[in-house]
């Protein structure tokens, strides 16, 4: 049984514990899936989440961080696919959420019922970590615009009702040239190029825009404000990748007490070694410290902060480095079961690594957690 007592903590509320031990009781009876059809899963997981009520706050006027936080790292100690599953759909229409007008928010709707998936297009083949760089373009053409480029692993690609596209409408140099826009799957214009496989299987995709032509209402906020639009959302979300880290280090660790136990090496129990035990110490300590540091973000910006721009890449940067290292620790205490296919802690083995990477790689994080101490006075 997964420990809880960090719950007591005093960044929760009655309706965060409320809404652990509803969701905890859903993972149980709901989870893990089979994925060996990723797409057809995935689909399922976000009918199912809609229709279990938890998608609800991915998305509107008020997004409460910590519940997020909360679900992600629930979702991801029971099962990677439902954990991203969850994420895309907050992350997909964060920008409407924000910065959306009235008629783009409908869509709002049908995605926290989980009649609709929705996907975050920002990333592109020159331009990962550094967004001002993107070379996808939008030109005004009357009262449309005209999209050209490429975005590449882009989360949801593929089997996506909506995206948020981020593309260069030229107001400024860099940054300051950037808006974004939602468009329809059916958009024509909008090419599937490559679907791609990585170590976790999730549905991710190339995508390719060709020629197509959006009305100026598919504009989200104002011309230029891209950039700052997706920092906000990344600000929300940030926080939550940690989250999800910590689900799984929080998984590792359980199967790592479990196995310490019962697993008998040299006479005795492997949790009687001393050097075992300091193992499990040094994997609990990496989880709390972890948690302490991802529901403190999400605890500054739910108290209404602006931005928390440093707390959340604090958050990200160490949670997912040091579930890392407690999920690499793991498969050490399991031995060649941690590296048997279909084993747990070799599916937490290649879930782990991608979260390292995207919403911000971890040297990327400490160059956020500098400039920001920097540029105070």
């Amino acid at each position: 049984m997964s420990d809880k007592s960090f719950l007591a903590w005093p960044f929760f509320e009655s309706q965060h514990r409320e809404l652990s031990e509803q969701l905890e009781a859903w993972c149980r009876a709901e989870l893990p899936r089979d994925h060996s059809d990723v797409d057809a899963t995935c689909v399922q997981l976000v009918r199912d989440l809609g229709k279990a009520g938890f998608l609800k706050g991915t998305a509107g006027d008020h997004i409460d961080v910590r519940s997020l936080c909360l679900i992600r790292e629930t979702l991801a100690r029971h099962d990677g696919l439902a954990d991203f599953a969850f994420a895309m759909q907050g992350l997909g229409t964060g920008a409407i959420s924000l910065y959306g007008s009235d008629e783009q928010k409908q869509w709002l709707d049908r995605t926290r019922r989980g009649e609709a998936i929705s996907a975050f297009a920002l990333s592109e083949p020159r331009s990962g970590s550094d967004v001002a760089q993107l070379d996808t373009t939008a030109e005004r053409d009357g009262d449309s615009y005209r999209l050209n480029g490429e975005k590449t692993w882009i989360s949801n690609g593929g089997i996506a009702d909506i995206y948020t596209v981020f593309a260069r409408t030229g107001e400024g140099p860099g940054a300051k040239g950037l808006s974004a826009f939602l468009v329809p799957a059916d958009t024509p214009g909008l090419e599937i190029r490559e679907r791609l496989e990585s170590v976790a299987p999730h549905p991710l995709a190339r995508l390719g825009f060709n020629n197509m032509v959006l009305p100026a209402s598919a504009l989200i906020g104002q011309p230029g404000q891209g950039f700052r639009i997706a920092m906000s959302v990344l600000d929300v979300f940030r926080s939550t990748v940690g989250a999800a880290a910590l689900g799984f280090a929080r998984r590792a660790l359980e199967e790592s007490l479990s196995r310490s136990r019962s697993r008998e090496l040299f006479g005795a129990t492997l949790s009687d070694l001393q050097m075992v035990q300091g193992h499990l110490a040094d994997m609990a300590l990496n989880v709390d410290a972890a948690a302490l540091l991802v529901y403190r973000a999400a605890w500054t910006k739910d108290q209404g902060a602006e931005r928390v721009t440093r707390e959340a890449a604090m958050a990200k940067l160490f949670a997912t480095d040091q579930a890392q290292q407690v999920i690499d620790q793991a498969v050490q205490l399991h031995g060649g079961d941690g590296v048997r296919k279909g084993h747990i802690i070799e599916s937490l083995y290649r879930e782990i690594r991608a979260l390292r990477i995207y919403e911000g790689a971890s040297d990327v994080q400490k160059v956020v957690i500098a400039r920001s101490m920097l540029a105070e006075e």
